[in-house]
């Protein structure tokens, strides 16, 4: 019986399956790291006639949330209404773009949106906006379409 020879051992890593997993990980984190930066999430309130306020969805936006218990944020550090006109100032300091954008939750106490407002006045801040969301109605476009 003649002994078969083996093949020599492969010296080279095998890279193709390391390199798959990376780049499905780094997909991953595309997708995910924009959604986890946008701020704290509330419940804005709904109007039908919005202004769209595209520069509030860039990434050096300032964003102020006032949730529904009335803590407020400034981007996702929570802070007391009192300390905003400090930091605002700070952020607006070599900014062309002075806008600050509040997003409050629709069942927050008006008294507290009304105090953030009365701070961002006084570091300076003359452009606010506040960000709302669009109503989305069902029936008025199944009217729409029906009426001759």
């Amino acid at each position: 019986m003649a002994k078969r020879a083996m093949p020599p051992p492969i010296s080279t890593p095998n890279v193709v399956p390391m390199v798959d997993v990376m780049l499905v990980l780094l997909i991953i984190f595309m997708v995910v790291t924009p959604m986890l930066t946008k701020g704290i999430s509330v419940d804005m309130v709904k109007t039908r006639n919005p202004i769209a306020m595209q520069a509030a969805d860039k990434d050096d936006a300032i964003l102020i949330a006032v949730t529904r218990d009335g803590r407020t944020f400034l981007g996702t550090t929570q802070m007391p209404p009192d300390q905003l006109p400090s930091k605002v100032k700070d952020l607006l300091v070599n900014r062309l773009d002075k806008m600050v954008y509040i997003r409050s939750d629709a069942r927050a106490r008006y008294e507290r949106v009304v105090e953030v407002v009365d701070n961002l006045r006084a570091a300076g801040v003359d452009q606010i906006g506040l960000l709302t969301e669009q109503i989305k109605e069902k029936g008025a476009a199944a009217a729409a379409a029906a009426t001759p």
